[in-house]
């Protein structure tokens, strides 16, 4: 299993420590660089000595919101590449659509209980971790 480099985008500190919990429950060594939100993660992205092998987007943000994040990500020909998953608590049929639209690898619920977010990481990156990604 290859070691992601990950670019979390998440205002909600909880969340952020919620995920680095379960990678060391799971005993993964990925990479996670953290935003608070998606100007700072733009302004990381744009300085192109960092690019992560994928995003894991929250879509409630303040400043710029996840689907206005992604807009600006695949308008542009280097970034458009990297593999973006929203990780959201937003069911809301409109923001799937529009986020599939815009071109994202993926769309996961954010579960309740911490045992089933645990099960829901530990699929996701080890599918990112066997995936072929392409390097810019």
């Amino acid at each position: 299993m290859n070691t992601l480099n990950i670019l979390l985008i998440e205002d909600d500190m909880i969340e952020v420590m919620k995920l680095k919990r379960a990678k060391g429950s799971l005993g993964l060594n990925h990479n996670i660089t953290e935003a608070n939100n998606g100007e700072d993660a733009l302004k990381l992205l744009k300085q192109k000595d960092y690019l992560p092998d994928i995003i894991l987007l929250d879509l409630n943000m303040p400043k710029i919101n996840g689907i206005e994040f992604l807009k600006i990500l695949k308008a542009d020909d280097q970034l458009r590449y990297i593999p973006t998953v929203v990780l959201t608590t937003s069911s809301n049929q409109r923001d799937l659509l529009e986020c599939y639209k815009i071109g994202i690898a993926g769309y996961v619920l954010k579960p309740l209980k911490y045992e089933d977010y645990v099960s829901k990481i530990e699929k996701l990156l080890s599918y990112w971790s066997v995936n072929e990604l392409i390097m810019v």
